[in-house]
């Protein structure tokens, strides 16, 4: 470990979902080695209990936590504890998830539901269990994992895609409710090579994914200087980001000929030259009403 000079998350206390494996240990090791105390949570008692050893055995603090992510109640004993413990939680890391990949014709719903079930309602659990404790401190930093399955799609990930885009959707508006109490909310779309990965991606590729690439990425999510409302797409030690964008568009307006002549202006429609992100969801409203007020007005003038 280093010393405490070189270790920006000295103090804080983070919580790591699904940690007992794969990125989810990854991401516990490396910020002990930022120098935060770990909340090691995993479904498997004995993978926590693990991973917290090996924070310990380097040199840093940890706290095997095991759980559910989908049991509201165990996640609020869990937070319970690492308050009676530390006193403080500054930092979620929402990573636990699993697969059921299939394409859409051959997929159940009960695969589906479940596949939401962990990641999307797993992580509103997580991140209602701490909101109150971060917003009582004025200061908080959540990240969810992203995919970009859900960003772009990928064959047979219905499920997956559709969890993964929805807590792109939760990270907007929480992060706009927790910026007054210095909340900051963000989303990191790893690709590694974990169980999950295993026959999804090229075995060739797989050596140049190790987990622990994409782990360094949190320290610009969680740490003081964090932003909010981020997209980062990290994977081999390459690091970019991604946003949900809006095109100017044209004003196409009313009448039996609307259908018609937005098929003629859909060039317009996509161009996206001068497109933005909005900075809240009315943002697309407001723009539209302005594009038909404007409008009306160069026709009456």
């Amino acid at each position: 470990m280093a010393s405490n000079a070189d270790r920006p998350l000295n103090g804080r206390v983070a919580i790591v979902t699904g940690a007992g494996s794969g990125l989810g240990r990854a991401h516990a090791l490396y910020l002990a080695t930022q120098g935060a105390s770990v909340v090691v949570n995993d479904l498997d008692p004995a993978a926590a209990r693990q991973v917290a050893a090996e924070i310990e055995e380097q040199g840093g603090v940890a706290l095997d936590a095991p759980a559910s992510v989908t049991d509201a109640a165990a996640i609020g004993e869990m937070i319970a504890n690492v308050q009676d413990s530390w006193g403080r939680i500054d930092i979620l890391v929402n990573n636990a998830g699993i697969l059921r990949d299939r394409s859409f014709t051959k997929m159940t719903l009960d695969d589906f539901r479940l596949v939401v079930d962990v990641h999307l309602i797993g992580a509103a659990i997580c991140c209602k269990a701490v909101w109150d404790v971060m917003r009582a401190q004025r200061y908080g930093r959540i990240v969810m994992t992203t995919s970009s399955s859900g960003l772009w799609g990928n064959f047979g990930q219905a499920n997956y895609g559709a969890a993964k885009l929805a807590l792109v959707g939760l990270m907007q508006t929480l992060a706009i409710e927790g910026e007054k109490y210095g909340i900051c909310v963000n989303s990191l779309a790893p690709t590694a090579a974990t169980q999950m990965t295993h026959g999804v991606l090229a075995e060739e590729s797989l050596v140049e994914l190790d987990p622990a690439l994409v782990s360094p990425g949190l320290l610009a999510l969680v740490g003081e200087d964090a932003p909010t409302r981020a997209i980062l797409c990290a994977g081999a030690g390459h690091f970019a980001s991604a946003e949900i964008m809006l095109s100017e568009g044209c004003h196409i307006g009313a009448g039996p000929e609307a259908g018609s002549r937005l098929v003629a202006n859909w060039p317009l429609v996509i161009d996206r030259k001068a497109a933005v992100a909005p900075a809240y969801g009315f943002a697309q409203a407001e723009r539209e009403v302005a594009s038909a007020r404007r409008n009306a007005a160069i026709r009456f003038s």
